[in-house]
């Protein structure tokens, strides 16, 4: 089978394509997908660059997003068969089944089968394949981390993004009224058409200013940072008495403690991976629980994924760098 894989950290062009035996099932839990397309995530990047969250574990196959067809199933695996469409967040950290690699750029993959959903009926194996990461982690910071509930006002950093523009659609889903901060007037637009009421223009307006005219100087009752940096202060700003700030990326250094204790902030932190690094797959199954719902408004039309680009799987490299430049409207997904 055709892979992409990484025997070293580095930039781009570590990415390498490589001709390999079909991975088999070990494990009576696992199945084996035959990968239709995979999404590419900023993670994906940081590993490349950085390292696996599993150690000495090179050649490796990056990739945790994957939609595919399952052409084989473990024994013990119950509610899937050969033949069904499927969508995961599954592999990609530098983990192994055996001597294989786990990960989605490649033609096929070893998926436990409880990190497993049925694809959307609806959508494309490439929209499916770009869901699972950003679905979950909007899930999670919203709904797990913040206990989002209808009639709250929402603030997303980067609304337009991979996660951003899924959690603007799940905040409207829930009843909220939404708050996005865009880089330009293109992806104002899109916001827009998504929903959001109050669009902020980051290199052009005042964010406190604009927010707290859109509270009546309370703030925000829910903020999520998906960018990171200075922009975790400023988001952390506008957030009201009891409110909550949830954030993707390491809390900064010079984080005001004691600002947020005295307005009794609750602060989180959200890395949907844990379940994947830490060995945890009765939490996968929560995960799959969250692309059944996923999948189901994705059906109604209640929730798209935007894929910006498509390019096959030998362009991972060009992927990489489409990422790397952080404006990515959406998600970027390989074709294989």
């Amino acid at each position: 089978m055709r892979a992409m894989m990484i025997e070293s950290t580095g930039a781009v062009n570590v990415l390498k394509s490589a001709d390999m035996a079909r991975p088999e099932i070990t494990d009576p839990q696992q199945v084996l997908v035959r990968v239709h397309a995979a999404g590419v995530n900023p993670i994906d990047t940081k590993l490349r660059k950085n390292g696996l969250y599993f150690p000495d574990q090179y050649p490796a196959i990056l990739g945790c997003d994957g939609a595919g067809i399952i052409t084989a199933v473990g024994e013990q695996v119950e509610g899937f068969a050969s033949g069904d469409e499927v969508f995961y967040c599954y592999g990609g950290l530098g983990q192994r089944s055996a001597a294989f690699s786990v990960g989605n750029y490649a033609e096929y993959t070893l998926v436990d089968a409880r990190y497993l959903s049925k694809k959307p009926q609806s959508v494309s194996f490439e929209e499916a394949a770009a869901a699972p990461l950003v679905c979950i982690t909007a899930w999670e910071s919203l709904f797990d981390r913040a206990n989002l509930h209808g009639g709250e006002t929402v603030l997303i950093s980067g609304g337009c993004g991979g996660v951003g523009h899924v959690a603007l659609q799940m905040a409207k889903i829930a009843g909220c009224k939404v708050a996005v901060t865009v880089g330009d007037d293109d992806k104002a637009d899109f916001a827009r058409r998504l929903g959001a009421d109050l669009i902020i223009n980051y290199n052009t307006d005042d964010l406190h200013q604009c927010v707290m005219q859109w509270t009546n100087n309370q703030g925000v009752d829910v903020a999520l940072d998906t960018v990171g940096g200075s922009i975790f202060h400023a988001l952390a700003s506008v957030v009201a008495i009891y409110g909550d700030l949830v954030t993707l990326l390491q809390l900064p250094a010079d984080t005001d403690w004691k600002s947020l204790r005295l307005r009794n902030i609750r602060i989180c932190q959200e890395l949907m991976l844990t379940p994947m690094v830490c060995g945890l797959p009765e939490l996968g199954m929560r995960h799959a629980e969250i692309l059944d719902q996923c999948a189901q408004w994705m059906d109604e039309r209640k929730l798209h994924v935007h894929v910006t680009e498509v390019l096959p799987l030998q362009d991972a490299a060009k992927a990489h760098e489409i990422v790397e430049q952080g404006h990515t409207l959406g998600k970027v997904v390989l074709e294989i």
